[in-house]
């Protein structure tokens, strides 16, 4: 046997040992894999068979979803437009598709190691300035774009990413505030954070877009789009200032007593040596709570805002696609996976020893 044979033949006895003892280590892990692989034989073949080898894909062949047997992704090719910028000027389409491009290009810089962590602030403000900049118009001779006109998979990435990038910075603050030796701040924090985690998110948005006009002098108006991301973010920040807490009571108090030791004063120690590390502890609530209030966006449709789920349920209302609710629904939930899944795969990444701090760059 030649040496080459033997590594082969080697590396296959190491992988089948590994195989084993993952799938059929004991009685009860065998059976579970033999019902896995059967409930796989039984439902993958025609699954793949419903949703690719049969299914109806260009809109030109929409009459053959009535009468074929597979899916009808005919319905997501004809409605694309609508599902990504919502009733964003037709001619105009070419904004908020850069808008997207631009996002899910930050997304990935911040998700790989490419760009230094330094420079990602400085990015994501620039960034998220041209965002505004592409998405309002009014400058540099773009026509103005009325906020109700916003809609779409476009609308749920810049709820999501402008509510992240306000509601984290204000959750440390709320966070320290409740953990403050000064009574009145504390008991500031406590009642603010108690108070919004006791409603749920839709009455936060229907006070910011029903009650909160009623407040305003007379002639003075906010946008109700903005009414909506305002009443997201103080949202969200109750709910990561408990995250934030958490990991805050897991770091030592000896680690304080040390800093402190050392001249540092209350900021510096929390920003050199107390929240990197109660925000690694914190990384899987907070990831949690970042995915949760991805999905929350959903319910902005309360105030009359298409986001991306609304715009693939109105969709539906159209009588040439009206009865495709499965392939609508779960090409909603692919959208979602697509942009949750990485997050919680870089938390992961975060978590392990050596990734990238979260409150480094504090």
């Amino acid at each position: 046997m030649t040496p080459g044979a033997g590594a082969a033949l080697a590396l296959g006895a190491s992988a089948f040992r590994n195989l084993r003892a993952a799938l059929f280590s004991s009685v009860p892990s065998a059976l579970a894999t033999c019902a896995i692989l059967y409930l796989g034989w039984q439902i993958l073949p025609p699954l793949i068979e419903w949703a690719f080898v049969y299914a109806v894909w260009s809109p030109s062949r929409a009459p053959l979803c009535r009468t074929g047997a597979g899916a009808c992704w005919a319905f997501v090719a004809d409605k694309y437009r609508f599902i990504l910028f919502g009733g964003f000027p037709a001619d105009q389409y070419w904004r908020p598709a850069l808008v997207l491009a631009l996002l899910i290009a930050l997304y990935g810089a911040s998700f790989s190691a490419i760009v230094r962590r330094d420079r990602l602030v400085s990015y994501w403000l620039a960034g998220l300035i041209v965002v505004v900049v592409l998405m309002s118009g009014g400058l540099f001779g773009l026509s103005r774009v009325e906020t109700e006109r916003w809609g779409g998979l476009t609308l749920t990435l810049l709820l999501a990413t402008f509510g992240i990038a306000c509601a984290f910075p204000l959750s440390i603050p709320l966070a320290l505030g409740r953990r403050s030796a000064l009574p009145a701040v504390r008991w500031l924090s406590i009642a603010y954070i108690e108070l919004i985690r006791g409603v749920p998110l839709i009455s936060v948005l229907f006070m910011a877009s029903v009650m909160f006009p009623l407040f305003l002098p007379a002639g003075v108006s906010i946008d109700k789009l903005l009414r909506a991301q305002l009443a997201m973010i103080f949202f969200a920040a109750a709910y990561l200032a408990e995250a934030v807490r958490g990991g805050l009571q897991a770091v030592p108090r000896e680690q304080s007593e040390a800093a402190e030791a050392l001249g540092l004063s209350y900021a510096q120690r929390m920003r050199y040596v107390i929240l990197p590390q109660a925000l690694r502890v914190a990384i899987p609530l907070l990831v949690n709570t970042f995915i949760g209030f991805f999905k929350d966006t959903s319910l902005v449709v309360i105030i009359g805002v298409f986001d991306f789920l609304t715009t693939i349920k109105v969709s539906l209302t159209d009588p040439a696609w009206s009865g495709f609710g499965v392939e609508a629904y779960l090409f909603a939930s692919a959208g979602y996976f697509l942009f949750c899944y990485p997050l919680s795969r870089y938390s992961q990444r975060l978590e392990r020893p050596g990734g990238a701090a979260p409150g480094a760059q504090l």
